[in-house]
């Protein structure tokens, strides 16, 4: 029975970190455009491309000497 008097304010303190961390990123734009990144995935891939990936080898040409 005496533990109560521990986890009772220790719970307390959880649900008020777990909320204030909720409302960090509530407030910070977390949760602003939840489409976004499905939509990401339908865009055609020439579009984006990264520099380093599919990056072809460059062309050597050969001398005739």
């Amino acid at each position: 029975m005496e533990i109560l008097y521990l986890l009772i304010p220790l719970s307390s303190v959880l649900v008020l970190a777990i909320l204030g961390v909720f409302a960090w990123a509530l407030y910070g734009g977390q949760f602003d455009d939840l489409e976004q990144h499905g939509e990401q995935i339908l865009e055609s891939a020439g579009e984006r491309f990264d520099l380093h990936q599919g990056a072809r080898a460059p062309q050597v040409e050969e001398s005739s000497s």
